[in-house]
């Protein structure tokens, strides 16, 4: 199984690995409230510096990790999925932890990165709880997507990946170029659900600094 991108997806760009920014040494363990009359944008921009804090704190890699790979290959193998994530809502969708077909395998290779704007993680992130679309075109909210154009995905079932102090720090998900059926929904829901939790699990066995 080979992970290194290729130019056959345009969007996911490999670039320099991502590095924690400079943050003084108080952290912060609750989530602070959000002043009325907040922006979107500076709302987005306190959870990415939350996230940052915490994922310095906890001291999580923030560049591929072969622990995460094998989670996200044991999500996807176990879902039936041709591809799986552990995906970090940084600067763009960090795939920390990336399961895929082989590069010789004619299906699409993809990188580490994504915009923030394109997939479902986003709607994930939103609103903090699993999103099944066994056919994404079973929808027409999700149906129009650049993932759907540049990979031809089918189906995808993504969780997040909550903090106990309430950060989202990202997702896990799988995707797959086919869609599957209705009465299986709930079964895969729950596989990326157990997954998560998975994350959380080795994610808190990694000394805290």
């Amino acid at each position: 199984m080979t992970n290194q991108p290729n130019n056959r997806y345009p969007t996911p760009q490999s670039g320099p690995p991502l590095s924690l920014p400079h943050r003084g040494a108080r952290d912060t363990p609750h989530r602070p409230s959000v002043p009325p009359g907040t922006s979107p944008q500076a709302q987005q921009a306190q959870e990415l510096a939350r996230r940052y804090e915490l994922l310095k704190r906890l001291d999580v890699p923030t560049v591929a990790s072969e622990g995460f790979d094998e989670l996200a290959r044991d999500m996807a193998v176990r879902a039936g999925f041709l591809y799986g994530f552990v995906n970090l809502f940084l600067e763009e969708q960090t795939f920390v932890g990336l399961h895929q077909p082989p590069a010789d395998s004619g299906y699409v290779i993809v990188g580490r990165t994504m915009s923030r704007d394109h997939g479902w993680c986003p709607e994930v992130v939103t609103r903090k709880k699993a999103l099944p679309l066994h056919d994404v075109h079973a929808s027409p909210r999700f149906s129009g997507n650049h993932v759907v154009d540049a990979v031809g995905i089918r189906s995808y079932f993504g969780a997040p990946l909550i903090h106990d102090n309430g950060t989202v720090l990202g997702t896990v998900c799988v995707i797959d170029p086919e869609k599957r059926p209705l009465n299986d929904a709930r079964r895969l829901r729950d596989i990326v659900i157990n997954a998560g939790a998975q994350v959380m699990d080795h994610i808190a066995r990694t000394p805290v600094r």
